[in-house]
């Protein structure tokens, strides 16, 4: 099928799609039939946690690199006693009538083309983290869901883990206090990637269709499986790849559903000699409308571990998680003003050594209430049978605001600038420069429609 039948066939798909006012709810016992698209490294996992689930088939494998399949069907036939079908091209599997939903799991810069085409195709999608490239293909994603009315859950897991969502609970009923600021402090140590040559293609791999959207490039092992991380073609860098879990995290902990107003970031490619184009350090704040702020850090260099990946600073304590979550409510015991006898009565003295200050020591750890959950796409599973958006542990919107406060950062640390972000426009105020950058160019036939 050429390039133009088949974005034909997905613009007709998607007007049916479209079509039904309501979709009904699904039998538990109704199979789910699910492709896996992408699955070298954390799509593994996708395809093992659907062949364990009841009721649910992982019906086809999708992957721009044919010499992984043999092992990947292997995998499902011996967890649940089938073996998928195996395509290399989104765009035939989309054909198939008896797929109900694909899981993504490729390369960042093909979540938004895959995720809206599967939309358009009647399909209901799991897409890992972060859930876009760019601004402007967030938005497009959360169009094309409300659109075709599909469930579209992003890969952020922890919103799902028992011990994250009740340590949220306790920030948001205000067992601390209010939540002012929320730190995020990663270490992802990671050595050079050197300078690799050219090479012929490998058999078996699709190499225009691996690189899709991205501008077209000749093969090397570096640009391939992992090592498209470290360029800015392809690349959302470590911020959008390790560190936009926790900047999830903490955006829902500071119970901010929307963009940030200002965003600064710094830092820059250090100690290595490589070809990496992207940062091995960078850090930054994000600050909101009514002054809270989220500050992050993030290496791969040598540096003492973390002790916390996530830090909520409130008005009367604070809560961390490494590992495991602590609150502990803080207690403050001010010292007395120094007091002077004047001829028109006793005043204050504010001097640097009466001026007030307040011993501050831990006071007793709060313990969050957990509660039983489904796993990330087993919530996935039952929405998708529900049809209720609302249950999504992450729906794509979610997912769209997340991935937003990496995009700006990104685009703060190339320009060297700080950045002042429109939440209503998503545009980034005064700066047609950094406007640029809020999308991209595409490669033909890989290019985002304008509208879905």
């Amino acid at each position: 099928m050429s390039s133009t039948s088949r974005r034909s066939f997905l613009q007709g798909a998607g007007a049916a799609a479209a079509a039904p006012a309501v979709l009904a709810q699904r039998s538990p016992n109704e199979q789910v039939n699910v492709a896996v698209v992408g699955f070298h490294g954390r799509g593994r996992s996708h395809y093992q946690e659907f062949a364990r689930m009841p009721n649910v088939r992982v019906a086809a494998l999708c992957d721009a690199d044919e010499r992984l399949f043999p092992e990947a069907v292997a995998q499902v036939e011996k967890l649940a006693g089938y073996r998928p079908a195996t395509e290399p091209d989104i765009r035939r599997l989309l054909e198939r009538k008896d797929l109900d939903a694909v899981s993504i799991a490729t390369p960042d810069y093909w979540h938004a083309l895959m995720t809206i085409w599967a939309c358009q195709a009647g399909k209901d999608v799991y897409v890992e983290k972060p859930a876009s490239f760019t601004v402007v293909e967030g938005r497009r994603m959360v169009e094309a869901a409300r659109q075709y009315k599909r469930i579209v859950q992003v890969g952020h897991n922890l919103r799902s883990e028992a011990r994250v969502r009740a340590a949220m609970r306790l920030l948001h009923e205000g067992k601390l206090g209010k939540v002012y600021r929320a730190r995020v402090d990663i270490v992802k140590p990671r050595s050079s990637i050197g300078r690799v040559q050219e090479s012929s293609i490998p058999q078996g791999v699709h190499w225009d269709l691996y690189l899709g959207p991205s501008p077209y490039r000749p093969f090397t092992l570096n640009r391939f499986h992992y090592g498209w991380h470290f360029f800015w073609d392809t690349s959302t860098t470590d911020i959008g790849n390790s560190a936009v879990h926790n900047m999830d995290v903490a955006r829902w902990g500071i119970h901010k559903q929307a963009h940030p107003v200002k965003i600064h970031s710094a830092g820059g490619y250090y100690l290595w000699d490589s070809e990496q184009e992207t940062p091995n350090f960078q850090c930054g704040t994000v600050e909101y409308a009514d002054g809270a702020v989220i500050d992050f850090a993030l290496t791969n260099l040598y540096s003492p571990p973390s002790d916390a990946w996530n830090v909520f600073y409130a008005a009367e304590g604070y809560l961390t998680a490494a590992g495991g979550w602590k609150a502990v409510r803080g207690t403050f015991a001010p010292r007395e003003r120094a007091a002077e006898v004047t001829a028109a009565g006793v005043s204050e003295r504010a001097t640097n050594a009466s001026f007030p200050r307040a011993s501050y020591g831990p006071g007793p750890a709060i313990e969050p209430d957990q509660e039983s959950a489904l796993n990330h796409f087993e919530n996935f599973i039952a929405c998708v049978r529900s049809r209720k958006v609302q249950d999504l542990n992450c729906d794509i919107l979610e997912g769209h605001w997340s991935a937003t406060l990496c995009h700006l950062a990104n685009i703060s640390y190339r320009l060297g600038r700080k950045l002042v972000f429109d939440p209503d426009k998503e545009r980034i105020v005064g700066d047609e420069e950094a406007n640029q950058l809020l999308t991209r160019t595409y490669r033909e036939p890989y290019v985002l429609p304008a509208k879905v």
